[in-house]
C-alpha cells in the first residue's frame, strides 16, 4: 500500500508499505482524509517533543471500515468513523480517575508510534467514532477541535466570562468554538489581521486583538479594567507563553494548550500575588469528541469554511512546504486519500 513517511527532518518521502496486520478488538479501516496539523508541522521542521525518525505522520483521520469483526461496539464493515489518536495503558493513574488523555503510557499516532498518512491501518475498535450525520470532513477534523473542547471543559469556563485566547491558528479557533458554545465572552488575540478577522467570522469572537500593538491596554478597555479571568495559550511559542501571565486577571486561570519544546519562565512575584491557577491542556477524552460532534450538528461550526486548503494524496508532499508559509494562511488543511 502507499504511504507517506517523515524520514529525517525537512524530508517526506513516498513509500511502499506492509499491509497492516489486524490484532484481536482491532479494525482495519481505510483512510479516506487526513487533517495536516502543527504537530506534523513541528515533527516535520524538527520541533516536536516526544517524537523520532522516521515516522508516519497523521494523527487526524477519517476513513471507512474495511474489516472488523463482530464486536460490542457495534461497528461494522462499510461504517465511516473517526480516529481517536491516543493509544492509552487502561491502568495506570490517570487510566484509573478517567483522565485518559494524560495516560502515563501515551502512545499518539503519528507522534510516538506510526500514523495514517497511509491507505490503510489498523485502530482498536474503542478508538473509532462512528456517526452517520457528519461527512468524511467533519470526521477528519473532529481531533484538532476536540482539544479546544477540551481545554475549555478542563478550564471549567463559565457563561459571560471574559476569556483570552492567544493564537487564532486551528487549535486556538477551536477553544474559541468551546468557549463561544458554553456562553463566554470570547477575545481573540494575534499578529495576523486575516486571523483575527477569521476568528470574528468563523468562531464569532466577541473582539480582537492585534497583538502588535498594546496589549494590556486593549485587554482592559475591553474588560474594564478587570483583565480576563481566563485566558488559553495555544501558540505553541516560547514568548507568548511567557507573556500570557501578565494578561489574566487576580484570581484567575492561565491554561497552556499549545506545546513547545522549552522551558517556560515567569515572575514568581507576578503569578503569588494574583494567586493565578496554571493549567495544562493535553489532547482530549472521548466526552470532549462527543460534545463536538454536538457542536457541528448543531451549526456551531462551519467546517467546510474551516478547512482553507486541499491536496490529493499523490501531490501532498509538493504541497506541504507551501502550507508552511505564513502567507499560505492556512486554517486546516485536508489531505484527500481517494483523490489522484
Amino acid at each position: 500500500m502507499r504511504g507517506i513517511v517523515c524520514e529525517s527532518v525537512n524530508k517526506l518521502a513516498f513509500c511502499h508499505l506492509d499491509e497492516p496486520v489486524r490484532k484481536e478488538g482491532e479494525a482495519i479501516v481505510r483512510i479516506k482524509r487526513i487533517g495536516i496539523c502543527g504537530t506534523d508541522m513541528h515533527a516535520y521542521r524538527g520541533r516536536q517533543p516526544y517524537f523520532t525518525y522516521p515516522r508516519i505522520l497523521g494523527h487526524e483521520l477519517a476513513g471507512v471500515i474495511e474489516y472488523t469483526e463482530d464486536n460490542p461496539y457495534g461497528l461494522r464493515n462499510g461504517d465511516q468513523v473517526a480516529v481517536i489518536p491516543y493509544l492509552v495503558c487502561g491502568h495506570c493513574v490517570a487510566c484509573r480517575s478517567g483522565k485518559t488523555n494524560c495516560c502515563v503510557d501515551m502512545k499518539v499516532m503519528g507522534v510516538h508510534i506510526d500514523g495514517g498518512m497511509r491507505e490503510f491501518i489498523s485502530v482498536p475498535l474503542a478508538n473509532l467514532i462512528k456517526d452517520d450525520r457528519l461527512s468524511l470532513d467533519e470526521l477528519a477534523v473532529l481531533e484538532p477541535l476536540s482539544i479546544g473542547t477540551h481545554a475549555v471543559r478542563r478550564s471549567m469556563g463559565h457563561p459571560g466570562e471574559h476569556v483570552l485566547v492567544i493564537g487564532a491558528g486551528p487549535i486556538g479557533l477551536g477553544v474559541m468554538m468551546a468557549a463561544k458554545y458554553r456562553g463566554c465572552q470570547v477575545i481573540a488575540m494575534d499578529i495576523h489581521k486575516d486571523r483575527l478577522q477569521f476568528s470574528r467570522d468563523w468562531a464569532n469572537a466577541d473582539h480582537v486583538i492585534d497583538a502588535k500593538h498594546p496589549i494590556l491596554e486593549q485587554l482592559r478597555t475591553i474588560t474594564n479594567g478587570d483583565l480576563p479571568t481566563l485566558v488559553f495559550d495555544a501558540t505553541g511559542n516560547v514568548a507568548s507563553m511567557q507573556d500570557s501571565f501578565q494578561y489574566v486577571a487576580h484570581g484567575g486561570k492561565l491554561v497552556f494548550v499549545g506545546l513547545v519544546k522549552a522551558d517556560i519562565r515567569f515572575s514568581s512575584p507576578e503569578f503569588h500575588k494574583r494567586e493565578m491557577s496554571l493549567l495544562s491542556s493535553r489532547n482530549a477524552a472521548a466526552e470532549d469528541f462527543e460534545t463536538t460532534i454536538s457542536m457541528i450538528t448543531s451549526g456551531a461550526a462551519d467546517i467546510q469554511q474551516y478547512i482553507t486548503h486541499r491536496s490529493s494524496f499523490a501531490q501532498m508532499i509538493d504541497q506541504f512546504e507551501s502550507w508552511l508559509k505564513p502567507e499560505a494562511n492556512v486554517m486546516k488543511a485536508i489531505v484527500d486519500v481517494d483523490s489522484n
